[in-house]
């Protein structure tokens, strides 16, 4: 074996197995650094730091010698800066040798140039196809943070939070234990605490906190609102007083963003009792309460039926020259809305105007809601009229709250009008809505109307569910008008949907109604083709419905064929059979029917006893007649 080979062998092992050190994956994919909560800040994982070399490597040219590549990346990357070059043999030949530890010190070797160190570290990433190391990101963040370029940074560490989303790995840590190889600035753990509340790792993000806390480091207020903005909407209402006692212990002073968090602290943890309080802490903090402070604190007392201290922060907004904007207006009109007094609600919006100010969307949705709420329709049209006049668009909220208004009060055919009207505004009408009415006109037995709306439902580019479909096919088989029912149910199996259990009983039953059982026979038989078999109502209504048209064979070779499918033995379908021999007087034909019905598994009862012997009497008779004519 000559000297290059056996090079390339112990290189391959190499590669394999690095001692203690991290291995490649199939990947070629490193293990994550998770340093122990133990171990001092100052030790660093020996398999990032020590230098394994083969004697042998001095041997072949510089070019060729693994011992160069750190040299060899790092010049390469001097001379093209923006990318990195592997056309030359020396640095090619030389990329299976770049481990952990080589990754690391180019990395640290690029500290004053970070736009050299990003692009080796996505050339790593991205040309390469390895998984660099916690370790690596880590070096990187510090590095582009030192560098002033923040938003690289945040981006970066944001990608690492959310590839050891679920692991244990304390990136925290790893970060702290990078401070000794290279150039950091504090605020790289603030943009941790960042990411992982933006992550919606709130919790992960409180622990961050707490480290930085206990090892001296101070955030700044801006990292601390977002993580209490995280607390308040994570529930986590006692984490976020434990920060703002932090504050003051640590000296970080607040601001009005903090206030405001809190403010909706309290309003959420039921304590808006305790606001005054709090507001004149906030003012001895040198802090005046602003517009946002009060609208949270109108909103909570609104949601909670507080109307009166709602309104007195209202009052108290003027006397402190806060003037009140579209939100708080709206969170009054809500809560007078909430309590049946619409027209003050309706009163307010117009003071609202006079001052100034213009309703949106939500102030219309509010005061629409209210009046429909109170059956008050007419109304709840006028404020849409008006809406659209002020090129508001009505939403899909909207919408509903008028159609629902308009069905509560009975009124489905003004329901309808709406639709068009809202149309023909240029207003797109949601699904929901046309299945709402659908449904409605249908349980109104009102299926011509329903089959109307639901084709201008497919022209508005909505299609129908089957449960729609199905439901006006019950509507219509329920006014007997089977042929639609027909045609409907063509429709959908035109378009791949299969009608339902319901709907095919339905139909079955309309056409028995209408002496047309033969055809609901052909349509059972359809049912059991696409894999549902008939219920004992389906069974017995063919079976009176063929007894009805005097088709006695087919009724009786539908129950023997009922009983040998479907194991559904119905003595009642069984006695339709005999009540109709009964009454023709043959007694040998209904003591044989009966026979044959024994055979199938059919057990008579108290009724089937009395049709027979019925049909004796009624048989005797007869004879009796025969003979005195005679």
């Amino acid at each position: 074996m000559g000297l290059v080979e056996l090079i390339s062998v112990t290189s391959l092992a190499w590669i394999v197995h690095r001692g203690n050190g991290p291995i490649f994956t199939s990947k070629f994919s490193f293990s994550s650094l998770s340093p122990s909560s133990n171990s001092s800040l100052q030790t660093q994982t020996t398999s990032l730091t020590k230098s394994i070399s083969n004697p042998l490597y001095s041997f072949l040219p510089p070019t060729q010698n693994p011992n160069n590549i750190v040299d060899l990346i790092s010049s390469n990357l001097k001379q093209h800066n923006t990318h990195i070059s592997i056309a030359h043999n020396d640095l090619q030949g030389l990329v299976p040798h770049l481990g952990p530890n080589e990754i690391s010190r180019v990395l640290l070797r690029c500290q004053s140039d970070s736009s050299a160190a990003l692009t080796f570290f996505n050339w790593v990433k991205n040309d390469l196809g390895l998984e660099p190391l916690t370790h690596h990101y880590c070096i990187i963040v510090h590095i582009l943070a030192w560098s002033l370029n923040f938003s690289k940074a945040t981006t970066l560490l944001s990608e690492l939070v959310e590839l050891n989303r679920g692991l244990d790995v304390d990136v925290f840590r790893s970060l702290v234990v990078c401070v000794d190889e290279c150039n950091w600035v504090p605020v790289t753990f603030d943009m941790l605490v960042k990411a992982y509340v933006k992550a919606g790792m709130v919790q992960e993000g409180l622990k961050a906190f707490r480290e930085m806390v206990k090892l001296g480091f101070v955030p700044n207020v801006v990292t601390l609102n977002r993580l209490l903005d995280g607390l308040l909407k994570s529930n986590c209402t006692d984490e976020c007083w434990e920060i703002y006692e932090e504050m003051g212990r640590i000296g970080i002073h607040p601001n009005t963003h903090t206030f405001n968090i809190l403010t909706h602290v309290f309003c959420k943890g039921g304590d808006v009792d305790k606001v005054n309080d709090f507001l004149e802490k906030i003012e001895e903090e040198g802090f005046d309460p602003d517009v946002v402070t009060y609208n949270t604190l109108i909103d909570s007392y609104c949601k909670k039926g507080r109307l009166k201290d709602a309104f007195y922060l209202y009052k108290i907004m003027y006397r402190r020259g806060v003037l009140p904007d579209l939100v708080s207006y709206t969170a009054l009109m809500n809560g007078l809305c909430k309590e049946g007094k619409v027209r003050q609600a309706h009163q307010l919006l117009h003071r609202m105007v006079h001052r100034g100010l213009t309703p949106d969307l939500m102030t219309y949705n509010t005061l629409i809601c209210g009046y429909s709420k109170e059956g008050m329709m007419h109304e709840s049209r006028s404020l849409l009229l008006e809406m659209v006049g002020n090129r508001i668009c009505p939403d899909d909220f909207t919408s509903w709250i008028l159609i629902e208004g308009y069905a509560k009060e009975g009124r489905l055919l003004s329901a309808l009008n709406l639709i068009v009207e809202l149309q023909r505004f240029g207003v797109s009408v949601c699904r929901d809505i046309f299945d709402y009415l659908i449904v409605a006109l249908c349980k109104e037995n009102r299926p011509y109307a329903a089959k109307e709306l639901l084709e201008r439902m497919s022209q508005s580019g909505h299609e129908p569910k089957d449960e729609i479909y199905n439901e006006l096919i019950y509507s219509l088989c329920t006014c007997n008008f089977v042929e639609e029912a027909l045609l409907l149910k063509a429709e959908m199996v035109c378009k791949d949907m299969k009608p339902n259990l319901v709907a095919y009983k339905a139909l079955i039953s309309c056409l028995c109604r209408l002496d047309r059982s033969v055809e609901g026979e052909l349509l059972m038989s359809e049912m059991v083709d696409c894999g549902m078999n008939p219920d004992i109502e389906i069974c017995r209504v063919l079976v009176y419905g063929l007894c009805k048209e005097r088709k006695l064979d087919k009724a009786e070779s539908l129950v023997g064929l009922i009983a040998k499918e479907f194991q559904i033995y119905d003595t009642e379908c069984c006695n339709a059979l005999l009540k109709v021999m009964c009454e023709a007087g043959d007694v040998g034909k209904l003591m044989e029917l009966q026979d044959r019905m024994l055979k199938v598994g059919f057990i008579p009862n108290s009724q089937t006893f009395k049709y027979v012997i019925h049909g004796f009497c009624k048989s005797k008779t007869s004879e009796k007649c025969m003979i005195h004519g005679k």
